[in-house]
């Protein structure tokens, strides 16, 4: 299969409610959440990355961000990134990541890209892990979900899963578990600080 050229996106302007703080800039065993993410996208072949919402100035300093731009529609979900995203990317292939994965790695976009240029009608490969949904680790094919994702965001969706049922899609059942085990909670940072994973 020939390499396919695809734009890395780093979800950052969640509330960060459970945390208490912005996890987009959280440190981690020494390294910014968001800088971890985008440098699993740049290793897996990402052309461009993008962090979209969020601390704007810090996001554009971190390593592995090419672009941070400010998400349209601020408050209004990971859907509203998602739809900011795909009008910013320079590519019709989206890798979407959470920034909060401090153990995501380059395997994962791969794996996502690989499963969707499998057939050129697929729209969206997420992961599917231990029997869930994982709709924030998901390869894109612009091209096919811009308008129904626009549609469904215009409806009132705000979660991504909530439009895969008017997309070809594909679960992706290889994605380690611990790629997209997430740091929600000041307990779970200090777990990560601690070494237990």
């Amino acid at each position: 299969m020939a390499e396919l050229t695809f734009t890395g996106v780093v979800l950052t302007g969640g509330s960060s409610r459970r945390m208490g703080r912005d996890k987009s800039l959280l440190e981690v065993s020494g390294k910014i959440l968001s800088s971890v993410v985008a440098m699993a996208l740049k290793e897996a072949g990402a052309s461009e990355v993008l962090a979209v919402g969020g601390d704007i100035e810090a996001l554009a300093a971190l390593q592995g961000i090419d672009r941070a731009i400010p998400d349209d529609f601020p408050g209004e979900g990971p859907l509203g990134g998602i739809l900011t995203a795909f009008d910013q990317a320079r590519h019709d292939v989206v890798v979407v990541l959470a920034c909060d994965t401090p153990r995501v790695d380059a395997a994962t976009p791969r794996s996502l890209v690989d499963a969707l240029t499998t057939d050129p009608e697929c729209a969206v490969a997420y992961a599917y892990v231990d029997a869930r949904i994982q709709p924030l680790t998901a390869a894109w094919r612009r091209s096919l979900a811009h308008e129904p994702v626009r549609s469904a965001f215009g409806r009132g969706a705000r979660a991504p899963r909530s439009v895969f049922s008017e997309l070809n899609v594909v679960e992706v059942a290889t994605i380690s578990p611990a790629a997209v085990d997430d740091v929600d909670h000041p307990e779970d940072l200090q777990r990560y600080a601690a070494g237990s994973q």
